[in-house]
C-alpha cells in the first residue's frame, strides 16, 4: 500500500472521523476558499485506487468510506518511519526519543509497564 500526501491524510482523516462519505459532504470541511468540487473528487478516487478508500453506488454518485482503519494505517507509518530512519530498530527510536527528552523517564516506565501487562495478558 502506497504512502499517503499531506492532502491524502487530512482527506482521510475525514472519513476516520466522520465515518462514511459523498465527495461533496467534503466541501463543508473546508473553510473558504474552498477546494474544488473536482479536485476532492479525483484526490479521493486516488485513495481508492490506493486501497485507503472503498465505496458503494447511490445511483449515479457514490458514498466513499475507509478501507484501512487509522490504527491500521498509524502501525504501518510507524514500520515504516522505523524502517527508514532506524534501521528497522524500535530500540534506536525509543532511545533517540529518550535522548532527546521526547519522552520521559516516568513515560518510559509507563511504557515498560504497559508492553509487560499486555505480555501478562496474552500469555497467561
Amino acid at each position: 500500500m502506497k504512502g499517503l500526501t499531506a492532502k491524502e491524510e487530512e482527506i482521510m482523516g475525514f472519513f476516520w472521523e466522520k465515518g462514511p462519505l459523498f465527495v461533496k459532504e467534503l466541501l463543508a470541511f473546508y473553510d473558504d476558499p474552498k477546494p474544488h468540487f473536482n479536485t476532492l473528487s479525483t484526490i479521493v478516487r486516488g485513495l481508492e485506487e490506493k486501497g485507503y478508500l472503498a465505496h458503494e453506488a447511490f445511483g449515479n454518485t457514490y458514498r466513499y468510506f475507509a478501507a484501512v482503519s487509522q490504527d491500521e494505517f498509524r502501525s504501518k507509518t510507524l514500520k515504516g518511519v522505523i524502517s527508514k530512519y532506524f534501521n528497522n530498530s524500535y530500540l534506536s527510536a525509543v532511545s533517540t526519543l529518550v535522548k532527546k527528552e521526547e519522552i520521559s523517564v516516568e513515560e518510559l516506565k509507563q511504557l515498560i509497564q504497559e508492553v509487560e501487562d499486555a505480555h501478562r495478558t496474552s500469555n497467561p
